[in-house]
């Protein structure tokens, strides 16, 4: 818990560096620009499938009728606006953890864990695939999961349940790609499994907050690059440790 707290306040500190908030606005600008232009082509056909998909429900006959009847057009935009938003925040992660990512991970080794060598265990094969594989079980969590939603503590829970899930898994290869080998990632990841779940959920919560939302995937992965670089640094005194015993 404690280093979980730390890592949050290590990275609010990095967070202000004229290099971090450099990067700050163009991931979420650029998913915002790639989501409106896809809309831009694609609204016609969402909505057409929207809406044949009620019409194919018990719902079509009691929307036909009355105000339901004018409004449910707006309701149907209203749905793929609330799906908007998520893929263009998902994809403000994905851009961050690919592109960014080595930025920030070398600003951070510079500045806090200047005597950390670098064993360069991950490839940007495995840092694309990672994060491919991080967005596809999220995306299905959160189609599989939407009957649940409908039922308020797991519309709260399920949220925050998957974000973390995304974050931990999108971010914690390329914090230790550059540092840790091959079997120091495995090792990190399995003996700090329970820290990555929880700095996930609280950097979930940030996540869902207005405006903040904006810069959080910055934030966020440096969270992930101060707890990881820490985690890499103990099991490496604790290695050296055991060898000298």
């Amino acid at each position: 818990m404690n280093a979980v707290f730390a890592a949050l306040f290590a990275a609010l500190k990095t967070f202000f560096h004229p290099r971090m908030l450099a990067l700050v606005l163009w991931p979420m600008l650029l998913a915002m620009g790639l989501w409106v232009g896809v809309a831009f082509i694609f609204w016609g056909n969402w909505m057409a499938g929207l809406t044949a998909l009620v019409q194919q429900t018990g719902l079509e006959q009691w929307i036909a009728q009355g105000f339901l009847a004018v409004a449910t057009h707006y309701l149907i935009a209203t749905v793929l606006v609330l799906l908007l938003l998520p893929a263009i925040y998902v994809t403000a992660l994905l851009i961050t953890a690919i592109f960014s990512m080595p930025a920030m991970v070398n600003h951070v080794a510079e500045k806090n864990y200047p005597e950390l060598a670098r064993m360069q265990g991950g490839t940007v094969a495995g840092s694309v695939g990672n994060a491919l594989l991080a967005v596809s079980v999220y995306c299905l969590g959160w189609i599989v999961s939407l009957p649940l939603w409908l039922f308020s503590p797991f519309a709260l829970v399920l949220p925050i349940v998957l974000m973390a899930y995304l974050n931990q898994r999108l971010f914690r290869y390329d914090a230790l790609a550059e540092h840790a080998s091959r079997e120091e990632i495995d090792q990190v990841v399995e003996r700090a499994s329970g820290k990555l779940y929880l700095l996930g959920a609280l950097a979930g919560l940030v996540q869902f907050v207005p405006l903040l939302n904006f810069i959080a995937p910055v934030y966020v992965a440096l969270a992930f690059i101060h707890l990881c670089l820490d985690e890499l640094q103990q099991l490496r005194v604790q290695t050296e440790a055991r060898i000298a015993n």
